[in-house]
């Protein structure tokens, strides 16, 4: 910028840094009359770098050394200034100096200290400034300070580049009247490139998808994408683009491994608030089993300190070194927490990928199919048969559709899974300082794996060799894509009960909000066949067939003229080919329903006409 020296009768414009600045806080005495134009901030330390400061016009213009200081403490990040800051011994201003004090390097300065100002104990009065004397800091020539900015650029540039915009026309169906869909809706979100022309994202992102577009970075075009698969438990999906000109510049990101606590890491992504990409940092703040909102399920996760708002989900979150950690995917709103946001880390992402390219499709992660109990008690422990160097869970129930059923029982105490000892809390050593739920160890199997599980049973130790598969419950988490089941006989509407039915029904709190008898069997139910189906009846089309029993709504039903039910299309069944005088119906808390069968089947035609409902059952329940 060369000689920045001070016009007379004009006084110089104060700088406007983009954070805060020293002109930002009040001074104690005096100001100097000329103000930097050059600052940089090394190692966390404020350099004014004016060629002058003037002192005639302001009698008191230096403050003592402990006055400069506090003012410079309130100094925020300040960045670097058009110019190149001068050398060393052309340096005139202020220079810190070690435990917070710092020297006044202008010789004017000097002398208007020296007027107002005592020699302090131990200092000469005259002091020879040298930024190496005394413990004072060395201002950096330029060629030191800029080399860090194209290093910085090099390693997030390509990362950033393989992030993508997803946007997704979804269209849900309509469990209220399950024959017909809601009407369509558009989102975006956020995704990014990865190794065999594969784009990943969430999987809620593309849930009820209608079609799918990407769009690159700096890219005004949107590209059609087809989905390749969705892993509604660890909600990912994978996407890909047929069309070889969206992937021409584009580089994969690179996976790195899960980090540890206080690990900086930074999500990029499309969030609400703007159409260009937006970057957000923070620190892994949390490592532990998380409940996955989407997926209804509980894998490894990691939670951070950074804000992850909508339109962020399925953006990567990089680590210092520009690898992908993870996913983002969801956040925790409450009025007491802010900046709470979760990552889906790279074991589940490697398990997903995995998974993928061995079967074909997402075929999903194993659990044990048990519920088991802590045994922190000493008591209970000898009540069942520990030994004092003996830890575990004890199995209360066991799924009777899943492969451990065969050979587990309850009471039976779990020691280790695949040789890793199970602690009586039902955690096992994860990293150095750190435990997981047990669960972890299931979750990195594939379904189709075994594993060894011993047992202490009636005080012996013994071990199983136990195949693993998913999980089949008695009111399914999802309905994978697929419309919702129905049936309809004189004006009765029946349906499958599942969690997106429930959602739809009674809203995102449906667990307060649903009947207690659902809510029961949807934590607590489990189903005694692979095709058992919990079948309730939705609502009534009111017709005079039906008269008195309008207000049956959500009501589970139990048994079809004395014969139990086992679902939907066993009810649709047994309907049809019913050659009997009545239809009856037993539901739950000891409720009938009784329809005259030929009279009930000839309503239903009219009730279908009225209603413009194309069949009186689900495609699904036709085959």
């Amino acid at each position: 910028m060369g000689d920045n020296k001070r016009k007379r009768g004009r006084k110089p414009k104060p700088p406007s840094p983009p954070t805060t600045t020293v002109d930002h806080h009040p001074r104690s005495r005096g100001r100097p009359k000329k103000v930097a134009e050059n600052s940089l901030e090394q190692n966390g330390h404020f350099i004014d770098e004016s060629p002058e400061m003037v002192a005639e016009d302001s009698p008191e213009l230096v403050e003592t050394e402990e006055v400069v200081a506090e003012e410079l403490m309130h100094v925020g990040s300040s960045s670097r200034r058009r110019g190149r800051p001068k050398k060393t011994h052309q340096v005139a201003g202020i220079s810190p100096q070690e435990n917070g004090h710092f020297i006044i390097e202008s010789p004017e300065a000097e002398v208007a200290a020296e007027d107002h100002h005592p020699p302090r104990r131990g200092r000469s009065k005259n002091p020879t400034i040298s930024p190496e004397e005394n413990g004072h800091v060395i201002v950096e020539s330029p060629e030191m300070v800029a080399e860090e900015f194209p290093e910085v650029v090099f390693k997030v540039a390509p990362s950033m580049d393989a992030v993508v915009k997803v946007f997704c026309v979804h269209t849900e169906p309509n469990f209220s009247l399950p024959w017909q869909r809601k009407r369509q809706y558009s989102s975006s979100s956020s995704g990014f490139v990865v190794g065999g022309r594969r784009v990943l994202t969430n999987a809620h992102s593309v849930e009820h998808f209608t079609q799918v577009k990407v769009k690159k970075r700096g890219s005004d075009t949107k590209y059609l994408a087809t989905v390749l698969a969705i892993g509604t438990e660890c909600d990912i999906a994978m996407l890909t683009v047929d069309d070889d000109e969206f992937w021409e510049g584009v580089s994969p990101v690179a996976f790195g491994d899960l980090p540890a606590l206080q690990d900086a890491v930074t999500v990029v992504g499309y969030p609400i608030g703007g159409d260009t990409i937006s970057v957000t940092s923070g620190v892994v703040s949390r490592i532990e089993i998380l409940s996955y909102v989407h997926g209804s399920t509980e894998l490894l996760g990691l939670q951070i300190d950074a804000a992850i708002n909508s339109g962020n989900s399925g953006g990567p979150a990089f680590n210092g070194n520009g690898k992908c950690v993870g996913i983002a995917f969801q956040s925790l709103k409450h009025d007491d927490v802010e900046n709470i946001g979760y990552v889906i880390p790279t074991p589940v992402i490697s398990h997903f990928i995995q998974d993928f390219e061995k079967n074909v499709a997402y075929t999903g992660f194993p659990v044990l199919g048990i519920e088991w109990q802590k045994m922190e008690n000493p008591d209970l422990r000898v009540s069942m048969g520990m030994a004092p160097n003996q830890k575990g869970v004890r199995i209360r129930r066991i799924e009777p559709t899943s492969p451990e059923s065969h050979v587990l029982k309850s009471n039976d105490v779990i020691l280790s899974f695949d040789g890793v000892d199970i602690a009586n809390d039902g955690t096992v050593p994860f990293r150095h300082g750190e435990r997981m739920g047990f669960s972890y160890l299931v979750s990195q199997k594939f379904s189709g794996d075994s594993a060894m599980i011993k047992v202490l049973r009636n005080s012996k130790t013994i071990s199983f060799n136990i195949k693993l598969d998913t999980h089949k419950r008695l009111i399914p988490a999802h309905i994978k894509g697929r419309p919702p089941s129905y049936y309809i006989v004189g004006g009765f509407v029946f349906s499958a009960i599942t969690v997106p039915y429930l959602r739809s029904e009674y809203g995102k709190d449906y667990e307060f909000d649903a009947p207690v008898k659902l809510l029961e069997k949807h934590l607590h139910g489990m189903a005694q066949s692979i095709d058992e189906q919990l079948v309730v009846v939705s609502q009534v089309l009111v017709a005079d067939i039906n008269i008195g029993y309008e207000e049956i709504v959500n009501t589970q039903v139990i048994a079809f003229n004395g014969k139990p039910l086992k679902n939907l299309k066993s009810l649709a069944r047994m309907v049809e080919s019913c050659d009997e005088e009545f239809l009856k119906f037993d539901l739950e808390y000891e409720q009938i329903v009784v329809l005259r069968t030929k009279t009930a089947k000839a309503a239903t035609k009219d009730i279908l006409t009225m209603h413009c409902i194309p069949s009186a059952m689900s495609e699904d329940l036709r085959t």
